[in-house]
């Protein structure tokens, strides 16, 4: 039987470091794919993310317990993107947007019966694009709200805005999404 969280964070205080992999193990992934929609640079992702797993690392004996872990890390991941990005600022970088991003994993996507998988992979991919073209703010609250299933109140405590906030901006940035959406599947009509 897996170990929880707790036990893993328990491990790692009495000694038994080598448990830390354990819990990148669990949170890389989720963590890549909400810092590649911050920063839209999967280099920046990699290193960002690696930074945030040394800083909670780091931070491990801080942590309280009185929130989940994962809300916990990803709250770190944040603010970790939000360095960059304010470091990106200040060199007076524009944002870089790659061909390619990372989109995770997509197996919750699968379950229509209608839809073979290929078609399913296909409007997950042109949802994730579309949602890659929405500011970060938005961008970012969608991700945390659908790929990472988080609750108003975890994502909360990860952005450090109140929930009305968090409501406010989930609501904007699904009228945005929809928005695009249309635009693109009548383009994508009018090709055809």
């Amino acid at each position: 039987m897996p170990l929880s969280d707790s036990e893993i964070i328990e491990n790692i205080r009495r000694g038994a470091t080598h448990h830390y992999a354990r819990l990148i193990d669990s949170y890389k992934e989720k963590a890549m794919t909400l810092a590649v929609r911050m920063l839209k640079n999967r280099e920046d992702a990699e290193e960002t993310i690696q930074d945030a797993f040394i800083r909670a690392y780091n931070a491990l004996d801080k942590f309280e317990g009185a929130s989940k872990f994962s809300t916990w890390f990803y709250r770190i991941v944040y603010n970790t993107c939000l360095t960059k990005l304010g470091q990106r600022r200040k060199e007076f970088e524009s944002l870089d947007y790659e061909d390619e991003k990372d989109y995770g994993n997509i197996e919750e996507w699968q379950s229509s019966s209608v839809l073979s998988d290929l078609e399913v992979k296909d409007m997950v991919i042109f949802i994730k694009k579309a949602i890659d073209t929405l500011p970060a703010k938005y961008g970012t609250i969608l991700s945390l709200f659908y790929f990472q299933e988080l609750s108003h109140n975890e994502i909360c405590d990860i952005m450090d805005v109140p929930v009305g906030t968090v409501k406010t901006h989930l609501f904007r940035a699904r009228a945005l999404l929809q928005e695009r959406l249309a635009k693109e599947l009548q383009q994508e009509t009018m090709t055809v």
